[in-house]
């Protein structure tokens, strides 16, 4: 018997999870324009406006600023095989998921990962890192994560990398779930390796990790004496192709398309600007504490860190996390995040991200929430 496949048609839901967020039909509408070859002159035109306007969202000027043709995971993978060689040492910041994901990848390196751990939906104990920076004066790196997307913590960056850098180190940061929602600011901040997604404040299509170093990450990748060990994550072999100007070495076929929605998400955020969209992201925040805290819903992290784009609560004793989940997305089509590792079946996360950050999709979210507790 022939089977028939037919179109795929996604049904239409509110993202109101941990990321992919809801994607700016503007957009969409940029995906579905003609592909254009990767080396085509007018598509390298548009790679120079998309790393400038990265360097924009990033406030960098530094030169090694693109996107990895693929995924935040791989953005992170980047960072870590083009600046770690075996026999490194790492100090690595742990309160969630993501944390781990870092010693993951330091160690597959081939290099000591030394642990800073503190609890989940707490931030990173900055007296905790000086303490580890002190019993290991030969390490090469601090590497923690700014927006904690399994707890909806937001560490302290700036005070982070002051400190890595009284002790000689490269800081090395996760941005995934910062870059657009809250304050960044890589050179200001000195930080040195740098990676983020474009699902989540940027609310553009998943699938590309904006990335950025340092001149002297770029000088520690020169001076390797091992060659890096993913041939397609080499930055000295991938900036053959993402350098300046018109003539590009051939690395990879490029995703054009959703190079296209990257160029259009960062357009949308250099309009609205840096401070216009954080300040958004802050509002609608306390737009939805206000609407969760009054049906009886408490946050778990304090105010004093707690990410305005990622919003954790407890779930309330006796109530059924998976099944308040399924009738959200069956009978709304709203989706929120369960929590992850020690967190599961404890809390929901509650993603206010990019487009999705407004005021329509907080009413929606709570009267959605409120209806199905009621039951």
């Amino acid at each position: 018997m022939t089977v028939q496949f037919h179109t795929f048609i996604p049904p239409v839901r509110t993202l109101m999870g941990p990321g992919p967020s809801d994607v700016d039909p503007r957009i969409l509408n940029a995906l579905s324009r003609p592909t254009l070859g990767h080396l085509d002159p007018a598509f390298i035109q548009l790679m120079d406006e998309v790393k400038q306007l990265l360097q924009y969202a990033f406030q960098t000027q530094n030169q090694l600023t693109m996107p990895v043709s693929a995924p935040g995971s791989a953005g992170m993978e980047a960072v870590f095989v083009n600046l770690l060689e075996p026999g490194d040492k790492v100090i690595v910041c742990q309160n969630g998921v993501f944390g781990g994901r870092m010693q993951q990848n330091v160690e597959r390196c081939g290099a000591t990962a030394i642990m800073v751990q503190d609890t989940w939906g707490k931030p990173t104990d900055i007296n905790k890192l000086e303490d580890a920076l002190k019993a290991n004066p030969d390490a090469k790196a601090v590497a923690f994560v700014h927006a904690e997307t399994s707890t909806g913590v937001r560490n302290d960056a700036q005070a982070l990398c002051a400190l890595a850098k009284q002790y000689n180190c490269l800081t090395i940061v996760d941005a995934v779930t910062s870059l657009g929602g809250i304050e960044l600011d890589v050179d200001g901040w000195q930080i040195d390796a740098i990676y983020s997604g474009t699902q989540k404040c940027l609310s553009c299509v998943p699938g590309l990790s904006p990335v950025s170093f340092s001149q002297q990450a770029v000088e520690v990748i020169k001076g390797r004496k091992t060659k890096v060990q993913s041939w397609f994550l080499d930055m000295e072999l991938v900036m053959g192709y993402w350098g300046q100007g018109g003539k590009r070495a051939y690395h990879h076929t490029a995703p054009v398309n959703s190079l296209y929605a990257l160029h259009e998400a960062l357009r949308i955020l250099h309009n609205e600007g840096l401070q216009s969209a954080w300040q958004r992201h802050a509002d609608m925040h306390l737009a939805l504490k206000a609407g969760l805290e009054n049906i009886g819903l408490e946050f778990v992290v304090e105010e004093a860190y707690r990410l305005p784009q990622l919003n954790m609560v407890s779930i309330p004793q006796g109530i059924d996390d998976a099944k308040v989940r399924d009738q959200l997305l069956n009978e709304f089509g709203l989706e929120i995040g369960a929590g992850l590792g020690e967190l599961a079946g404890k809390v929901w996360r509650i993603g206010l991200m990019g487009y999705g950050c407004n005021k329509k999709n907080v009413d929606y979210c709570v009267s959605a929430l409120t209806s199905v507790l009621k039951r």
